[in-house]
């Protein structure tokens, strides 16, 4: 908030008003008495009073975990504002019900709740290990999945010609290892925020991950090995690339194989790759970062509410997340995961059962040593004056400030770095609360 319209708040504190701070962004005004939060004004959202404790010990290797949901995930279903009336006037069929009533909203602060199909979330909730950043995302307007995708990804919102990841950037800053292993991305081909200079290793899902491909037979390896024995740059990527391959598989057959001597299954689905990438990280604490991608969430036609389309992708989601915090094991007070999306989806329902492209959402965040059991952000309210182009919900929360203090806070990059790693963004962490205990 700047100061003019400080200025205008505060003379409007009037009349039983108080001055309330507004998680990632200043103050706001709250008139006291009022219990709908359905208004134009933007107002304070730092719902949650979990219960103090201490910081819990891992090995004291900071670790992030990104998931990305490719298709624009409807934010406002996730954490749903289940106190406001103005969501089920927009929402007639797809609205998730009142904590309490069928297929109802697991109630999170009075105001928003958690959809029932995250069940298996909500426990980390309680124990203040997740936390949600409200009306948060891209300050770009595009409404393309592949544009608003990539800017995300780059971390440079409109701005096309920006070559690397931020992901791939940050590796840049981490403590030298002799570790090819430091970045690991679930799936056949790196994307686009781990793409750069520095080396990612690639884990193919499913139960393909346990398998050697073409690359790993030695006739292949006879037949390149020669073309890449040189001291220039790219010689030095594929021995890099080749090493962190070595390494990995390594490592996955001999967790595999320990796995299969103690009797236990791998889970289906997706699970079964957060599974393994837990593991992985748990036993080598050299892998710092990680990338998942989760399809599906362009949910244009029949949404549903608590049951039906989205329902059903999000309960795989929620099962493969706390698969994923239990399996890293003491490894997850060192870890932080965050979840975004490219965009969120419009406030009102359409024709067909289903939500189109928006723009503001929610960003998960989960780890050990998170302050969570919080909504953090600043809400603008559902009113039409609060609405972006009269449509969606606004963004109020750049998603490049929370990863900038995930960046600097857990990660421990410099503030120096931050300016490479987001270069057009000059705000850092700068106003966001501390979000680790």
């Amino acid at each position: 908030m700047n100061r003019r319209d400080f200025i205008r708040y505060l003379g409007a504190a009037t009349g039983g008003a108080i001055l309330v701070p507004v998680g990632l962004s200043g103050c706001a005004v709250a008139p006291t008495g009022d219990k709908s939060i359905s208004r134009a004004t933007p107002a304070r959202l730092a719902y949650g009073s979990p219960a103090p404790r201490a910081h819990a010990n891992g090995d004291g290797a900071p670790r992030m975990i990104v998931v990305f949901l490719r298709g624009a995930v409807d934010g406002l279903n996730v954490v749903v504002p289940h106190g406001d009336p103005e969501y089920y006037r927009a929402r007639p069929s797809i609205a998730v019900a009142r904590p309490g009533e069928a297929n109802g909203a697991l109630d999170l602060t009075g105001y928003f709740g958690l959809h029932p199909a995250l069940s298996p979330l909500l426990p980390y909730w309680e124990s203040g290990q997740l936390a949600f950043v409200h009306a948060s995302g891209s300050p770009d307007g595009s409404r393309s999945h592949f544009e608003a995708q990539d800017y995300m990804e780059t971390g440079t919102p409109g701005q096309h010609t920006t070559r690397d990841g931020w992901l791939n950037r940050l590796m840049g800053y981490l403590p030298p290892s002799e570790s090819p292993l430091q970045a690991l991305n679930v799936g056949d081909a790196t994307p686009r925020i781990l793409s750069g200079r520095n080396v990612v290793a690639n884990l193919q899902t499913g139960r393909a991950a346990t398998r050697p491909g073409l690359i790993d037979q030695p006739r292949m390896m006879q037949a390149y090995g020669p073309l890449y024995e040189g001291d220039d740059a790219i010689a030095k990527a594929y021995r890099d690339g080749i090493a962190a391959r070595r390494e990995l598989m390594a490592e996955i057959n001999s967790q595999e194989q320990q796995m299969a001597n103690n009797g236990a299954p791998l889970p289906n689905g997706l699970s079964m790759d957060t599974a393994r990438l837990g593991r992985l990280m748990r036993h080598d604490p050299r892998i710092r970062l990680a990338f998942l991608a989760v399809g599906g969430w362009d949910t244009h036609i029949n949404q549903g509410n608590g049951t039906g389309q989205l329902a059903g992708r999000l309960s795989p989601l929620g099962a493969g997340l706390a698969t994923l915090a239990h399996e890293l094991g003491p490894a997850f007070n060192d870890t932080v995961i965050v979840v975004m999306s490219e965009f969120g989806r419009t406030f009102r329902e359409n024709g067909n059962g289903g939500t189109d492209h928006g723009h503001g959402n929610a960003m998960w965040l989960m780890g050990g040593n998170l302050r969570g059991g919080k909504i953090y952000g600043q809400w603008p309210g559902l009113n039409q004056a609060a609405l972006n182009e009269g449509r969606d919900l606004a963004i109020t929360t750049d998603f490049r400030a929370v990863l900038c203090a995930l960046s600097e806070r857990h990660m421990r990059i410099p503030d120096q770095a931050l300016e490479k790693i987001f270069p057009q963004y000059a705000n850092g962490a700068k106003g966001v609360p501390n979000l680790f205990v």
